[in-house]
């Protein structure tokens, strides 16, 4: 979280390079985060006005500004953090917790979802605020899963993105491992995020 904000400030991306695009997921959470920046700030001042006490008001000062600057790092890490499309592959993250670079050679198909539950066998899940729109179904397994879900605030722009990708050199499948992720016939379960 701590060198989230300190590249936030640097205004750096990792992954960030020629060829590879960008996809945030903050859309959503950004307003909720910073509602707990604003409560955090007010919080602040109110008790450094209401504590009568010079040491203890120290204390709470320092405490609240610990708490502040946390709630910032925690939304500079969804922002420096986003979904990357590249020359290697997909990179799917989720702040500084999920970083899962999957090559193109490795994914069957790319595309948007509506809904539906992500605790199915076989599926790894980064969810934000417990919601996917993209999924990924992979060739061979990735910690027990074929199908990795994500949210990405531009699921179009990312799906289009990922599939130009492998029309540019993914090898012709007969579409069997898309139809078996589908039916969700893949054992395993790993949820992320």
């Amino acid at each position: 979280m701590w060198k989230s904000l300190l590249l936030w400030v640097l205004r750096r991306v990792p992954g960030r390079g020629p060829g590879v695009l960008e996809f945030g997921y903050a859309k959503e959470q950004a307003p909720l985060i910073g509602v707990f920046i604003f409560v955090s700030a007010l919080e602040l001042v109110v008790l450094h006005l209401l504590l009568p006490w010079e040491t203890i008001r120290l204390i709470v000062d320092i405490l609240s500004l610990w708490g502040l600057l946390w709630m910032i790092g925690l939304l500079a890490g969804v922002l420096i953090h986003p979904h990357l499309v590249g020359p290697d592959g997909l990179r799917v993250r989720d702040r500084w917790v999920v970083d899962l670079l999957v090559p193109w050679s490795n994914i069957e198909a790319v595309r948007a979802r509506r809904g539906g539950r992500d605790d199915e066998d076989g599926v790894l899940s980064v969810p934000i605020l417990n919601r996917t729109k993209v999924e990924v179904v992979l060739r061979e397994p990735v910690d027990g899963a074929r199908v990795v879900r994500l949210f990405v605030d531009d699921a179009a722009g990312f799906v289009t993105a990922a599939r130009g990708r492998l029309s540019q050199g993914a090898p012709e499948t007969d579409g069997s491992l898309e139809a078996a992720a589908g039916d969700a016939a893949v054992a395993g379960v790993r949820r992320l995020g």
